[in-house]
């Protein structure tokens, strides 16, 4: 087992600047990024700390630093953090510079203006203003922060990349509210260098150093189990772009891999790239977890060569993946559309790995090869998944052991493929026991959603008509009703318990019709039932005479034996 090295400690900012240490954001890391709303959140917090009542200090949350000496640190997680409080103090220092020129108190605001500079900022030469920072930020960053922000230089507005407008925006913001806070009197340097000297102290970080990246994912994941969001995104990208930034390289080189990179993230979103990554990882190697993706990818991935190829190969599989979960997609049939409704009804992601590799291997060559691929997915998941409910962790095992093989060309033949798909589909026989059983908790939204899908299809092969699954015009309908009135005494708490939410005590209703029938008793509910447009509805007034435990189970047998029709795909 890997030994996980990393250190904890609990700090101050004014001990996180402290002792000649530097902080490093890695040159290709997201770029920064918060507006006013995230900047205007931390000065409101701060300023909570001088309130009469306030708390004596603001937990700021988890640091993730990487550090071989522990005196230069690399930023793995907080950058947004660290860098905004940096702007707060150059607002700060900024606001005594204006009045060191002014002639206010020039000696002691000068004294005070160096403090806080050599502190919190790092050393700035007199002659030629090149700064020796304790924070430095990417490539994207990183020479406006040094030249004009640290130096307390003009601060041009034009020709701004998008970070350094966000960084000029709140240096001003802060620099604004600052002159605000401390009004005009003649100890407004005293009190600039006093708020400062005070929230320093009262910021509290939980700091985490791990010595080296894959140490560092490893944090990431711990942490985003307990509910801290962190991006692992961006310490995927920056093994990447180190990787592939080794050796001589053309500019235009490092800007073709942004623009590969910002055009995947654009397609997935930043939180969804992890989850992408493996999901297109498992297309072809073994099947990975989570936590494990990046240590497994270091060890495959080790040259130019191959990063390069990989960027490449995540910018089309991105478009694949993005498509596969937008059923509004032009490209695709009628008959796929149906299916890719159906998985994302499901909520099922097990087996998006070998759609991707399938996509790759029929889509051009054989589309309706893919298409019918499609359709025995959407089968196998509505039977193993949502009416079997057996392990999704078996599902996805053998779904990524049938991919991996495609990508490797050793099922080539559709058949192979057919054939097992056909080995992942639960038969008639245990399919029905479980159909014959099911309970939908029609109070959560996605069961109300999947029963609805399950009685329109019903309705549609049983009566030959199609109503809009979507539409608001027609309800579902508990016959035993959710919240049973007194017509109902007949079956006790613990019968109406077991019984409400059954398949076989679920039918669909016009909802002008639903209003009439409310909590009341079966009779009266029959002989509305006799009026409806659905036929499956029509038929339990026809079948039913009296409605109890005995009369469900029967229901929902004649439905199981209906469904195992419907949810049959023929295998060649």
């Amino acid at each position: 087992m890997t030994r996980l090295n990393f250190d904890t400690q609990t700090m101050t900012f004014r001990q996180l600047l402290g002792n000649g240490v530097t902080y490093q954001v890695p040159p290709f890391q997201r770029d920064y990024a918060w507006g006013e709303d995230e900047w205007e959140d931390i000065w409101q917090d701060i300023n909570t700390l001088f309130e009469e009542e306030g708390e004596t200090a603001h937990y700021m949350g988890y640091l993730v630093l990487q550090s071989s000496d522990y005196k230069h640190f690399t930023i793995i997680d907080g950058q947004q953090r660290i860098t905004t409080l940096s702007l707060l103090i150059l607002a700060g220092l900024s606001l005594l510079q204006d009045l060191i020129t002014a002639d206010i108190d020039s000696q002691r605001n000068q004294r005070r203006q160096q403090q806080l500079q050599n502190s919190y900022i790092g050393d700035v030469d007199p002659v030629s203003l090149l700064s020796y920072p304790k924070l430095q930020l990417n490539r994207h960053s990183n020479r406006f922060y040094q030249t004009y922000l640290v130096p307390l230089d003009r601060i041009p507005n034009r020709g701004l990349n998008g970070s350094e407008r966000q960084l000029r925006k709140a240096f001003f913001g802060f620099k604004d509210r600052l002159q605000e806070r401390q009004g005009l009197g003649e100890d407004r340097g005293q009190e600039i260098a006093k708020f400062v000297d005070v929230w320093v102290d009262k910021l509290v970080f939980t700091v985490i150093t791990v010595t080296d990246e894959l140490n560092a994912f490893k944090v990431f994941e711990t942490l985003n189990a307990r509910g801290v969001r962190l991006s692992s995104t961006d310490l995927l990208k920056n093994y990447l772009f180190s990787l592939l930034s080794q050796g001589d390289r053309h500019p235009l080189e490092v800007e073709s891999l942004e623009l590969f990179w910002e055009r995947i993230v654009g397609l997935l979103g930043q939180e969804s790239f992890p989850e992408f990554l493996r999901i297109f990882w498992n297309r072809q190697y073994p099947l990975v977890r989570k936590r494990d993706l990046f240590k497994t990818l270091k060890r495959q991935i080790t040259t130019r060569e191959q990063g390069f190829a990989l960027l490449r190969s995540l910018d089309r599989c991105a478009e694949i993946y993005t498509a596969l979960q937008d059923v509004q997609d032009v490209n695709w049939t009628a008959s796929e559309k149906r299916s890719l409704q159906a998985l994302r009804l499901f909520e099922t992601r097990q087996s998006l790995s070998f759609l991707i590799a399938c996509y790759e291997r029929f889509f051009e060559s054989d589309r309706p090869v893919f298409t019918r691929i499609l359709k025995a997915i959407s089968v196998i998941s509505f039977r193993y998944s949502v009416i079997c409910g057996l392990p999704n962790y078996d599902q996805e095992r053998r779904y990524n052991n049938i991919a991996r093989r495609i990508h490797e060309g050793t099922l080539k033949p559709s058949s192979d493929v057919f054939r097992e798909l056909r080995s992942l589909t639960p038969e008639d026989k245990p399919f029905k026991a479980a159909f014959i059983n099911k309970c939908f908790p029609t109070f959560q939204r996605q069961n109300k959603q999947i029963v609805r899908y399950i009685l329109f299809n019903i309705e549609k092969q049983n009566y030959g008509r199609e109503f809009d699954l979507e539409s608001a015009s027609y309800t579902l309908e508990h016959i035993l009703p959710e919240h049973p009135g007194a017509d109902w005494d007949d079956l006790d708490d613990s019968q109406q318990e077991q019984l409400r939410y059954r398949l076989g005590n679920l039918t669909l209703l016009e909802a002008s019709l639903n209003r009439q029938v409310g909590n009341q008793g079966y009779p009266v509910k029959r002989d509305i039932y006799a009026e409806s447009r659905f036929g499956i509805t029509q038929a339990i007034a026809e079948q039913y005479d009296e409605w109890n435990g005995q009369k469900i189970e029967s229901r929902q047998r004649q439905l199981a034996n209906i469904a195992a029709g419907i949810w049959r795909f023929e295998f060649p």
